[in-house]
């Protein structure tokens, strides 16, 4: 049909066969909960690099955490600054769950709840970069755009963030990633929140430089030359 929109062909991930995919890269570790039980602030930069992952019957989509930003109940940007109520009823509480709302009635935005419980405290995933070449890489550069190409809506609210059988599960960081960012060769940038309009003074968000899928880049910091881009299709080659 004219003006249709063709769905791009989605490389299977670089994870060992025993999590339901494959891929030519084997060592990403799972996800530790154990890590999640501890300040947003601390976790958000230690969601880069981390692989999410999205099954929808036959399909598995996939791609690397490059945008976070955290959120806390002390600050009154959070969610649960005020009051604890049924729709931000999983911000308070298990960490290691997804915190899915719906933003001004638009899109879709994820979190992943940390912490301790009764304690309203998240980090929002920001932005993925997709295994899909350079025409695809801000198909997920927003919180927005990120749920809407993975199809996470409010179905996934208080679901694991673990849990492969659930459909949406996150692993941690394929070993080449870890690496490059031992070295800073992603370029790791710490900036103010974007798209709020309380607490933006807090440098509570967290990007990889190097991935062309970043939402808003920090004033000053140039997007790298489409040569010296990272992408997460690097992780696919042999």
């Amino acid at each position: 049909m004219a003006g249709a929109v063709t769905e791009p062909v989605w490389p299977p991930p670089p994870i060992p066969p025993t999590t339901g995919a494959h891929g030519s890269l084997s060592g990403v570790p799972p996800l530790t909960l154990e890590s999640l039980h501890r300040p947003a602030p601390e976790v958000a930069p230690d969601l880069l690099g981390c692989l999410l992952l999205r099954r929808q019957q036959q399909h598995l989509r996939w791609g690397v955490i490059v945008e976070t930003e955290a959120y806390c109940q002390s600050e009154p940007a959070c969610h649960g600054h005020h009051r604890r109520s049924p729709s931000n009823e999983t911000l308070f509480g298990e960490p290691g769950h997804f915190y899915v709302y719906i933003s001004y009635g638009l899109h879709y935005c994820c979190n992943v709840v940390t912490d301790r419980p009764g304690w309203a405290s998240g980090v929002l995933l920001r932005a993925l970069d997709l295994p899909l070449g350079a025409h695809h890489q801000r198909r997920a550069a927003g919180p927005g755009l990120l749920c809407r190409c993975l199809g996470i809506d409010r179905s996934f609210d208080g679901r694991p963030v673990t849990d492969s059988a659930g459909g949406l599960w996150l692993m941690g960081r394929p070993p080449t990633v870890a690496a490059a960012m031992a070295t800073g060769a992603m370029d790791l940038r710490q900036d103010q929140r974007i798209g709020i309009s309380r607490g933006q003074e807090l440098p509570w968000r967290w990007y990889l430089g190097a991935s062309a899928s970043i939402s808003r880049r920090a004033p000053g910091h140039r997007r790298p030359h489409e040569p010296h881009c990272w992408s997460s299709a690097q992780l696919l080659e042999p």
